[in-house]
């Protein structure tokens, strides 16, 4: 006579996996923040998130595709913990990108988003199809954000009418990446402050 209670709940297997993804996830994350990426590898990941490698081989080719879902994984949760998943608009265009690239300024600043942010940046140097899968998945996103805030504004006769979006996006966004990754200067609001108002000034209607 079978001794299995007929009641009891096979375990969840897709529970269980997902437990085991999220603790690579977190592993990457913490440790990229404590070594750096050159002395980041799967076996250290693996035994802080204790899971084998090869369960980490199972989903993920590289240690670099690790930290790029890892990201991905972050900046969700960074707006699903009240982190700007949209661009406010309150009418006033200047006022809104000054808070969503004074919120990039914090970010920047914080080496929880930082760490992982350099080295995904320097390994999608060497790597086209990771830097191509960054773009893609990470970057292009936040850039369609400031985009469509650009466009309302255009529409509501803010912004130049032949005002090129994209450009406009790149000037205030590659300056404070220019000065976060080479480390020319501290990242302020303040600085934050005068790439909007020097950007619009150029670009009224």
């Amino acid at each position: 006579m079978s001794s299995k209670n007929p009641d009891a709940k096979a375990p969840d297997a897709s529970r269980r996996s997902d437990r085991s993804r999220r603790a690579i996830l977190d592993a990457a994350l913490a440790l990229v923040g404590e070594v750096g990426y050159n002395k980041l590898t799967i076996e250290a990941i693996a035994a802080r998130a204790g899971v084998g490698k090869q369960t980490i081989y199972r989903w993920w080719p590289s240690k670099a595709a690790v930290l790029l879902d890892a990201s991905l994984a972050l900046a969700g949760d960074a707006g699903t913990e009240g982190g700007w998943t949209g661009f406010p608009d309150t009418g006033d265009l200047a006022a809104d990108l000054k808070y969503v690239l004074r919120a990039t300024v914090d970010e920047f600043n914080d080496e929880k988003y930082a760490a992982p942010a350099r080295a995904l940046t320097a390994a999608g140097a060497t790597d086209p199809d990771l830097g191509a899968r960054f773009t893609e998945q990470l970057l292009e996103p936040q850039l369609a954000l400031y985009e469509a805030r650009l466009r309302t504004a255009q529409e509501a006769g803010q912004l130049a009418a032949d005002a090129d979006l994209r450009l406009t996006v790149e000037m205030l966004l590659g300056p404070l990446t220019y000065r976060w990754l080479l480390r020319t200067a501290p990242l302020t609001h303040a600085y934050a402050d005068a790439l909007v108002d020097g950007v619009l000034s150029g670009q009224r209607a």
